[in-house]
């Protein structure tokens, strides 16, 4: 076994056409190498194997019976080879390929998005990443339609058994009120406080996520008071401002939204915010959603 476990692919490949072609000529001149170099190599292969591959008489060149048998599996190992070859390079390329982030607000949090995309450039140094903003109206930002590959987004997700996911951070969800507002005086609301007011909601297409930053679970069947929809933070700063209503925000994207006349207050009895980046389960598999999610997770775990 010792004696051809250095046969190189080269030297099988040698073998092959000068068994096919029965000429040294012909086949030095399809594997683009001198007559003289083509012989030495399939001497040194029959000196390492210990056996005489070939027959070469005044009548030309024919395989001997050890030739002969080697000679299917030598194919073999070159077909597998070349399917190995052609696995590496659609490997290579999609090592070199696309990865496009969907997200409806940045993550910010501690430079998350910096440190994922160091240790994910790290394993995957041809690979390009596109940012892509989506607006509130999506709320899987992107994955549902295919515009993007990965997503950060809130939980829960519509048609979770379509995703999977890796959670990010898990935040309180306080209320954002003018800071004119009854309530802004308190240090602390109480959920059953906030029953009656008029709420700002996400675009009704946000689904699941519409209900979850309206409390929905928590009301107990009492309907919420709509006092506008939104569809971005600019939107939803304007709205504060203006008195048209109140509204939910998770602790991390609270900065994005307090400025000059609004406040935020902690809420008692809500459950917190979970901001989670996702992908297809039909993706899950691929080589650079894979990566994004490895790094996702061990930056998270290493904050944590």
């Amino acid at each position: 076994m010792a004696m051809t476990s250095d046969v190189h692919v080269r030297d099988l490949r040698y073998f092959v056409t000068v068994a096919e072609e029965l000429h040294f000529t012909r086949a030095a001149e399809q594997l683009y190498v001198s007559q003289p170099a083509l012989s030495k190599q399939v001497r040194a292969l029959e000196r390492q194997l210990g056996v005489e591959l070939f027959h070469r008489g005044p009548q030309g060149v024919t395989l001997t019976e050890a030739g002969a048998a080697l000679l299917p599996h030598a194919r073999e190992v070159l077909r597998t080879w070349a399917e190995g070859a052609a696995a590496l390079e659609a490997a290579r390329a999609a090592a070199r390929g696309t990865l496009v982030v969907g997200m409806s607000t940045s993550p910010g949090r501690g430079g998350l998005l910096p440190a994922i995309r160091s240790r994910f450039t790290a394993d995957h140094p041809a690979a390009v990443l596109r940012l892509r903003q989506v607006t509130w109206d999506d709320p899987t930002a992107g994955l549902a339609d295919g515009e993007a590959d990965v997503a950060f987004v809130w939980l829960p997700l519509p048609d979770p058994g379509r995703y999977g996911w890796v959670v990010v951070a898990e935040e309180p969800r306080l209320v954002a009120l003018p800071e004119g507002h009854r309530l802004a005086a308190r240090d602390e609301v109480g959920l059953d406080d906030l029953f009656e007011e008029p709420f700002l909601a996400l675009p009704s297409s946000a689904g699941v996520l519409r209900d979850h930053w309206l409390a929905l679970p928590e009301r107990q069947g009492r309907p919420p008071r709509i006092g506008a929809e939104i569809a971005g933070t600019e939107e939803t700063y304007e709205a504060l401002v203006a008195g048209l209503g109140v509204c939910l925000v998770a602790s991390g994207n609270a900065p994005l939204i307090t400025l000059g006349g609004v406040v935020t207050r902690p809420v008692r009895g809500l459950s917190p915010a979970r901001y989670a980046l996702a992908w297809r389960r039909e993706d899950e598999q691929r080589a650079l959603v894979r990566g994004y999610a490895r790094a996702c997770a061990r930056v998270v775990v290493g904050e944590m």
